[in-house]
């Protein structure tokens, strides 16, 4: 029973809401088009190790745009996540959205060799293969945040700007503070799940399959573990989906969330707290948003991640939970900012 408490609660900790779907059997096209539109329901592109990525295209055509922003989804999530900019803003500022499956979500072929590195790698070849230029902007949305800093960390480069919305928080970076995590219950939680996703896969797998006992997979909307915004969005948001045991019993789809999992809580080859200003030039924006009633990530720890590196331009949503991305208003403030360098009054911290 204890068990399957704490496997629950960390999964609902981790915010693991949106239903992952299943990678498409999609055959490679044997031909020379390196993107292949023919057999998957998506468009893809071939990666350099021969991987497929999908993808998704929404805003105004490429061709037109004056704004290329490549949208980072987080665990469980895929493609079709609902990041809620509204289409008359996407007009308005000429923007190109470009939504991917990472490795091993929906229709993407897994990674097995998946890495901090691989995950900006991808992101780079994406934009490349697909001629987005040679500068793009990049969202990354809660866990999908440690492919975001990666980028930040490998191809600076390459971006003319970067929002980290909801950014999840790994307790094995070395510079956090003890006094701000040690009494922070998510910490311990994280550890112990990552041991037994490394050390007891199989178990792992079995419990959270299994039909003896109550399912812990299932979220049960506690205002323990989300604001009262996030419950009105799990209650109101048409098509919302939860993950179910059907889904991780595809061992192919709970092997990439595993995958995910472990290289986003593992040790990393660098500490965020220690990267540069990539923009001393002000000829890029990096920006952190954060919903002050966020009971995923800790506003606290936010802060201090901006006090740490006060390049970053913060903002903080004082009604807002983990599901930021769920309010048209919040997606249309995050554009504005990133793209235009637009700062709205009421999303300054307290």
């Amino acid at each position: 029973m204890v068990f399957r408490k704490v496997v629950g609660l960390m999964m609902r900790c981790l915010g693991l809401t949106q239903q992952p779907t299943r990678p498409a059997p999609c055959a490679e096209n044997s031909g020379p088009l390196q993107i292949d539109q023919i057999v998957c329901n998506s468009p893809r592109i071939k990666l350099s190790d021969g991987r497929f990525l999908a993808y998704r295209e929404r805003g105004v055509p490429k061709n037109k745009s004056n704004y290329r922003v490549i949208v980072v989804h987080g665990f469980g999530s895929s493609k079709e996540m609902s990041f809620m900019a509204p289409e008359e803003l996407l007009d308005e500022l000429s923007v190109y959205l470009l939504l991917f499956d990472r490795a091993g979500y929906g229709e993407s072929d897994p990674n097995t060799k998946r890495s901090l590195k691989s995950e900006a790698s991808d992101i780079e070849e994406l934009a490349d293969k697909l001629q987005l230029g040679s500068k793009f902007y990049v969202v990354g949305v809660s866990l999908g945040c440690y492919p975001t800093w990666s980028c930040l960390k490998r191809i600076p480069n390459r971006l003319a700007g970067i929002s980290l919305v909801v950014p999840y928080i790994n307790y094995k970076w070395p510079s956090l503070p003890a006094d701000l995590t040690k009494d922070d219950y998510r910490r311990g939680l994280s550890r112990w799940m990552y041991r037994v996703a490394r050390y007891t896969p199989g178990l792992l797998h079995w419990w959270l399959t299994q039909k003896l006992f109550p399912s812990s997979t299932v979220l049960d909307r506690n205002p323990a573990f989300f604001s009262n915004k996030d419950l009105e969005v799990l209650k109101n948001t048409p098509g919302y989906q939860l993950l179910s045991q059907n889904k991780l019993r595809e061992r192919s789809v709970f092997d990439s969330l595993r995958r995910d999992f472990m290289v986003a809580f593992g040790k990393w080859d660098f500490d965020p707290m220690d990267l540069c200003n990539p923009y001393p030039q002000k000829e890029g924006l990096v920006h952190i948003w954060q919903g002050y009633e966020d009971k995923v990530v800790p506003f606290q720890l936010q802060r201090y991640v901006w006090n740490k590196l006060p390049w970053i331009r913060y903002h903080e949503v004082p009604d807002g939970g983990h599901l930021l991305v769920y309010d048209s208003a919040v997606c249309e403030a995050i554009l504005r900012s990133l793209l235009l360098g637009e700062d709205s009054l009421m999303y300054r911290p307290q």
